[in-house]
């Protein structure tokens, strides 16, 4: 069935000489990687995408939160799980048995083994363990708190805390799943450089004289990639970072400042290992161009001009302190002792201590950096509302009406086959998470610090932010962590000296938006490789089980 499949696709697409005579996708990194054919016989939610994907999801979490606190982090990768969880789901495939179980007391029935391990399959497996590989914000908010400020959440604040905060990102999906999932323009660079390699893992491939297949390929690179590895991070550690500024001139601290990869500028600074490259600039194979150039172009301006000439010319005292830093410093250049500005019993900032210890200050970098994130967020305003406001404007109005957006491309087209997920499931996890959070912030008000008023700036500000980063995140590739910053400084400005209140509004506000730009981009590329939106939206949310379709279609559990 795959095979007739792929060359229906490969057909369709060389019998015609334009893109728009098929309506194919108006982007053409879209047209030459994603098929425009569906099975939808195939099924989905099965036995193994449950136990392949809630076993990688649980180890995952553990080791990926292991490595985390690493000063180097160690990131796992869902390329990882897709490669081990492919041959588990053949095997099962090859050995457990077919038959048909009804689970007791209900009416509901699952089969162990419903045929060939497929792609829709492999795809779910890896969202639902990519759910454990990616940290949620709130696990660092609540690791804040106990390493600097010397406290610890209750069990049940933790765990509401961290859930409700998701919960409530998903909710905000639901909200712009229409404009940044069914239009076309809306491309997500990110899901769609997953699609050729789900493709290569499970189509049929003819290999060309001379040439080698997609998986041959895939498997070429690995075994490269993985023999490259050992060299940075096993024989020779040393050229993760080779400064020959600093080799050249050991005793010289203006050469360290210039020079040096790790506590410096890096200028001259070469790196040969690549996951170092991809753990703080991420993957730059997935971005495209003018993203690269643009980021690029303002790195060097910000890091090798403004900064530079800021520090040597000692503006604002910046010699006092390091050239860049992420510390606190007092006027002595010290690091800042909080603890001498804190009341230890209500965790809050005691002004007459703090007027009679120092002022805070920040490295000229980050100085810098904040100012400049300021400049980004009425840039990232202005250019959302000029180029994208109408648009999305039409598409907000798009779902209230009741039917499936029909002047889309193929890909539309092929998934208004599927049940779309109903609106009302999203507003209802909002208003739950809301109903819920409202009185946790009163009960325990000790430990957030954030009254009910600071929830609902969380929620507005969120939504917001969510609604602009998703557009760089959906056309370019690209986040902005300047808009979290900026939040956190107002709120900071509306609420002085309640550390514990900026950290619960970080995790209302921040995690909920990253949470919402995980399943947007799941969700595109669900449409991509035609996967019902519904079965997505479980398997991130919870667990639905619905009654056999006669059909036989491919939203049966």
């Amino acid at each position: 069935m795959e095979e007739k499949a792929v060359a229906k696709d490969i057909s369709d697409r060389s019998s015609f000489s334009r893109p728009d005579e098929i309506n194919d996708s108006p982007v053409e990194e879209v047209r030459l990687t994603v098929p425009i054919t569906d099975d939808k016989t195939l099924p989905v939610l099965t036995f193994r995408t449950w136990v392949l994907g809630l076993t990688s999801c649980i180890l995952l979490a553990f080791l990926s939160r292991y490595l985390d606190y690493r000063q180097n982090p160690v990131i796992i990768t869902a390329e990882c799980i897709q490669i081990l969880t492919l041959f588990a789901g053949k095997l099962m495939a090859a050995t457990l048995p077919a038959k048909s179980i009804r689970v007791p007391g209900t009416r509901c029935w699952f089969s162990m083994n419903p045929g060939a391990f497929n792609i829709k399959e492999h795809v779910l497996i890896t969202i639902l363990a990519s759910s454990g590989s990616n940290a949620p914000t709130s696990v660092t908010v609540m690791t804040i708190v106990k390493v600097f400020y010397h406290r610890e959440y209750s069990p049940l604040v933790a765990l509401l805390l961290g859930q409700i905060s998701m919960l409530i990102g998903f909710g905000y999906a639901g909200i712009f799943m229409k404009f940044f999932v069914d239009s076309p323009k809306m491309w997500w660079p990110s899901s769609v450089a997953q699609v050729p390699f789900y493709r290569a893992l499970h189509e049929a491939d003819t290999r060309i004289r001379g040439k080698v297949t997609r998986l041959q390929f895939f498997v070429i690179v690995s075994v490269a990639s993985f023999a490259y590895y050992i060299v940075p991070n096993y024989f020779f550690p040393s050229i993760s970072a080779l400064s020959f500024v600093c080799l050249i001139w050991k005793n010289s601290v203006t050469a360290q400042q210039i020079g040096s990869g790790l506590r410096g500028l890096g200028l001259g600074s070469i790196a040969l290992d690549y996951t170092t490259i991809c753990n703080f600039v991420g993957n730059p194979l997935t971005s495209p161009p003018f993203s690269i150039i643009n980021s690029m172009v303002g790195f060097v301006l910000f890091l090798y001009v403004i900064v530079p000439i800021a520090y040597w010319t000692n503006s604002q005292n910046a010699k006092r302190f390091p050239l860049f830093s992420s510390h606190l410093f007092d006027a002595d250049g010290r690091q800042y002792n909080v603890s001498r500005v804190l009341d230890e019993k209500s965790l809050s900032l005691d002004r007459q201590k703090y007027n009679s210890y120092s002022q805070v200050y920040l490295s000229v970098l980050y100085a810098y950096k904040y100012a400049f994130a300021y400049a980004c967020v009425t840039a990232i305003l202005t250019h959302v509302i000029l180029y994208h406001g109408r648009s999305a404007w039409n598409q907000f109005i798009e779902t209230y009406r009741d039917r499936r957006q029909q002047e889309g491309d193929i890909h539309n087209r092929l998934m208004c086959k599927y049940r779309t997920i109903p609106q009302w499931w999203f507003y209802t996890v909002i208003i739950l998470s809301v109903v819920i959070s409202i009185p946790s912030l009163v009960i325990f008000k000790q430990q957030l610090q954030l009254p009910v008023l600071g929830l609902f700036f969380a929620i507005i500000t969120s939504i917001m932010s969510t609604f602009c980063e998703a557009v760089f995140e959906a056309t370019a590739n690209q986040g902005f962590d300047s808009i979290a910053g900026i939040q956190d400084l107002t709120l900071a400005y509306i609420l002085p000296g309640r550390p514990l209140a900026l950290e619960t509004f970080r995790a209302y506000n921040r995690v909920s938006m990253l949470q919402a730009l995980y399943l947007l981009s799941n969700l595109k590329l669900g449409h991509y490789l035609k996967i019902p939106p519904r079965s997505i939206f479980i398997i991130q949310v919870t667990v639905e089980c619905r009654h056999p379709i006669p059909s036989g279609g491919s939203d049966t559990v």
